[in-house]
C-alpha cells in the first residue's frame, strides 16, 4: 500500500514540474510544490523501504522526470495546441505621388485620432490632426511623411 503513496507522490509532482515548465510561467508554488512531492515520494521511499530501494526509487525519478520533460518539449501535440494563424494586416504603402497634401476623402471610421479613411479609392489608415473626426466627415490630407498621413477636417 505504502508503494501507491509513492508512486502518486512522485507522478503527480511530475505532472506539477511539467506544468511549471511548459504552462507556468517563472518560479511559481507549482514548480515548488511539484519538488515537494518528488522528494517526499522518495524521502518515503527511504524511510519505509531502506536505502536499496530508495535509490532505486530516486534514480528511476530522474530518468523518468527527463524522459517526460524530452518528450513534452518535442511533441507535435504542442504545435497542435498553439495558436496558428497568420495576421494579414499591413503597414499603410503609400507610393509616391499616390497620397498628396491637399487630397480629399472621407472618414470611415472615428479617427480618434486614427482609424481608417477612404482617399482616391483607397483605403488607408490615417491620423487626425485633432483628437476627433466623426466617422463619414469629410478630411483633408495635410501632410505625408513617409507611410503616416495626416488629416484634418474639411469643415475647418
Amino acid at each position: 500500500m505504502i508503494w501507491l503513496v509513492v508512486l502518486s507522490l512522485i507522478v503527480v509532482g511530475i505532472i506539477f514540474l511539467l506544468l511549471e515548465i511548459l504552462v507556468v510561467p517563472g518560479a511559481t508554488v507549482v514548480g515548488l510544490f511539484g519538488v515537494g512531492l518528488v522528494i517526499a515520494g522518495v524521502v518515503v521511499s527511504f524511510n519505509h523501504y531502506g536505502v536499496k530501494t530508495g535509490v532505486i526509487t530516486l534514480i528511476g525519478t530522474l530518468v523518468i522526470s527527463l524522459i517526460a520533460i524530452g518528450i513534452a518539449l518535442r511533441s507535435n501535440t504542442w504545435k497542435k495546441a498553439m495558436h496558428s494563424s497568420v495576421l494579414e494586416g499591413r503597414v499603410n504603402v503609400v507610393e509616391a505621388d499616390m497620397v498628396v497634401k491637399g487630397d480629399e476623402g472621407v472618414a470611415i471610421t472615428r479617427l480618434n485620432p486614427m482609424g481608417k479613411a477612404l482617399i482616391k479609392d483607397e483605403y488607408y489608415e490615417v491620423r487626425s490632426k485633432d483628437n476627433l473626426i466623426p466617422e463619414n466627415t469629410p478630411i483633408v490630407v495635410i501632410k505625408v511623411e513617409g507611410n503616416k498621413i495626416i488629416v484634418k477636417s474639411k469643415e475647418e
